[in-house]
């Protein structure tokens, strides 16, 4: 049986290719601007089984740009993510782990998963995310260069190799003169949900 928001899907995507998003599992990486971006356009999309890994809080400045609200301050991310993402669709398998991610632990966290959502802030997560997966069969999307704003049309998707997808302008790094924004944080994250459906809708490749 589908639920209300997944009867209003069906009208555009049809149940035979709902069935197939229903069926990807996906972690994501980091519940920030990216990763709680990304999320909430994969729910909307009919993906259902997730798993959203992070270790962070809520924090008065992350409500610019992330999908969290005043009332979810010091909420730890991941519930509040998981908590907002069950208000678009009640039905979604979620896992929210609050842990930092490690060389220890990157495999455990994420080897039972299709697809990999690299939503990291932090160079040195990025870096560890793709050493990890990007021989893996995993459907791997990183993001890098989206911060200020401005010349949105700059942040394009470059595909490393069938499974490997990069999107940003690949330039504009956070700093003072470039601070995060939500325009183009959720022009990247929406690009990087959107690489996803395509590739399962297209049964590969976008």
């Amino acid at each position: 049986m589908y639920n209300d928001f997944e009867k209003g899907l069906l009208g555009f995507i049809g149940e035979e290719q709902l069935k197939k998003l229903q069926n990807v599992k996906i972690a994501v990486a980091g519940a920030g601007g990216l990763g709680s971006n990304c999320a909430f356009n994969l729910v909307r999309s009919g993906f259902k089984k997730f798993k959203i890994v992070d270790f962070d809080v809520v924090e008065p400045s992350n409500l610019d740009r992330q999908f969290f609200f005043l009332d979810q301050i010091n909420m730890p991310k991941v519930e509040a993510l998981k908590e907002n993402l069950k208000r678009i669709n009640p039905d979604i398998e979620i896992e929210a782990v609050c842990k930092k991610v490690t060389g220890e632990n990157i495999k455990e966290l994420f080897c039972h998963f299709d697809v990999v959502v690299e939503a990291f802030d932090k160079v040195k997560y990025k870096k560890l995310i793709v050493e990890n997966f990007l021989l893996s069969d995993k459907l791997l999307v990183c993001a890098s260069g989206l911060a200020g704003w401005g010349n949105s049309d700059n942040i394009r998707i470059r595909e490393v190799h069938d499974k490997f997808y990069m999107i940003g302008d690949f330039v504009t790094e956070v700093s003072e003169n470039a601070p995060p924004i939500s325009p183009k944080v959720n022009i990247a994250a929406a690009k990087q949900a959107d690489v996803i459906l395509s590739y399962f809708l297209k049964e590969g490749g976008v």
